[in-house]
């Protein structure tokens, strides 16, 4: 069978509201229809199982319920306020403030969407009480919220990781630090300079900053010390060689029940179970997007994609760098239509050969990679932060897509300096 029907139908299905994961099946049970020896659908439930039968898999979970406690235990406050404390009365500070919260937050939950709503539902009425316009604070956490799958550690690496096997998930951890920093003072100095160009209510501001430098340094210190020593635990384990990714992220929960319920004690044991079931409801869907996406892999595989794409790419276009472009160009593209995690478990067996005999490196391919799909969350129609945030405080969509649109430019001349300077991305391996 072609691989262009079987794209086409994976499409349809797609356009007909059809739940990903079963649009990845559907695709994927055609080949072995058209001829048995191809593909059969026991091959498929194997491919299937075998796809998500993996111990690197185990850390997805672990980051999810890790992000959700985190969540329900009000860390996102706490490193907001040591942050204000510091920024908040430079221009552009308390936005500041809410990117460098991003940033954090996202070193302990590991996803874009869960950064939105976590900073999202406590900092956007702060900065409109500050005197911020709406529209601006819900596209300024709208859009740092997609630092959560850039700084480690990051659920899209973790897939990655197992998507390419020339990469670790380690070393995609250690490689998104730098891009990940870049990246947010990028979405900085917009804040900055929306700010200085349209005013700021600085009685409000200093008024609000003012209450933080009344309570000292020590006691705010102090009191956002376990929520800044989260990501260090995590990725310290990491990069010490204490723990895998995965332990790192069981780690990660048993350090958020200890933070949330005894240092901070805004959980009690009786919110464990509504947790642990919007854990379940939040990676179930996963789940079955994986396991129909490693299936589906190993189909294109068997119909040679990865290869007959290298050769037309090969075939037209003859320097690497126009390559480069044009892949990344589609991973823009692919981002704005399809969530971040499928996209990366489908297109980095048909991609990364081509990346490969072009001279990038794994780790390299990987991070820009990430970067463009998360440049996905904030844009029409799929644009999950957007959604989100529009969810939190009532704002359309289109609205905060069009406030957006700066940050979205800085953000796409971040990626062009990461896929230009590959060291900006390997610096610390």
């Amino acid at each position: 069978m072609s691989p262009a029907i079987v794209f086409l139908v994976f499409l349809i299905a797609l356009f007909l509201s059809i739940p990903i994961s079963a649009s990845i099946t559907i695709a994927s049970l055609l080949p072995g229809f058209a001829d048995s020896r191809v593909f059969t659908v026991t091959n498929l439930i194997r491919g299937m199982v075998e796809g998500v039968d993996t111990f690197t898999l185990l850390a997805i979970p672990m980051f999810v319920l890790s992000g959700i406690l985190m969540a329900r235990g009000g860390v996102s406050k706490k490193l907001f306020e040591v942050f204000s404390f510091f920024l908040g009365k430079i221009p552009g500070g308390m936005p500041c403030a809410v990117v460098v919260t991003c940033l954090f937050y996202g070193a302990i939950s590991g996803s874009a969407p869960a950064t939105v709503a976590a900073v999202g539902s406590m900092t956007i009425p702060v900065l409109v009480n500050l005197g911020y316009k709406k529209d601006f604070s819900v596209a300024t956490v709208a859009v740092a919220g997609s630092l959560g799958v850039i700084i480690p550690p990051s659920i899209p690496f973790v897939l990655y990781g197992m998507a390419n096997s020339e990469a670790s998930v380690g070393a995609m951890f250690t490689a998104g630090i730098v891009p990940g920093f870049l990246i947010a003072g990028c979405l900085m100095v917009y804040a900055v300079f929306y700010c200085v160009k349209f005013g700021e209510d600085k009685a409000k501001i200093n008024a609000e900053v003012g209450a933080l430098h009344k309570r000292g340094f020590l006691r705010i210190f102090f009191s956002s010390f376990p929520a800044i020593l989260s990501p260090v635990i995590i990725l310290g384990s990491i990069y010490g060689g204490i723990a895998s990714p995965t332990e790192a992220a069981t780690i990660s929960v048993f350090y958020a029940l200890i933070v949330s319920m005894l240092l901070y004690r805004t959980l009690k044991p009786k919110d464990l179970w509504p947790i642990l079931v919007e854990t379940v409801r939040t990676y179930g869907p996963i789940l079955f997007i994986l396991s129909s996406a490693s299936a589906f892999a190993k189909v294109l595989a068997l119909l040679k994609v990865p290869e007959i794409v290298a050769g037309f790419f090969n075939d037209t276009f003859s320097s690497p760098v126009v390559i480069i472009i044009v892949v990344n160009i589609f991973l823009l593209f692919v981002g704005m239509v399809m969530d971040g995690g499928p996209a990366i478990l489908l297109l980095t067996p048909i991609l990364w050969p081509i990346m490969k005999s072009i001279g990038i490196d794994p780790i390299h391919f990987g991070i820009f990679m990430v970067v463009n799909l998360a440049i996905g969350f904030v844009t029409p129609p799929i644009g999950i932060n957007l959604f989100v945030a529009s969810r939190l405080v009532d704002v359309p969509v289109m609205t905060i897509a069009k406030n957006a649109l700066p940050y979205i430019a800085l953000f796409i001349i971040a990626l062009i300096l990461i896929v230009a300077f590959p060291q900006i991305s390997l610096c610390l391996l």
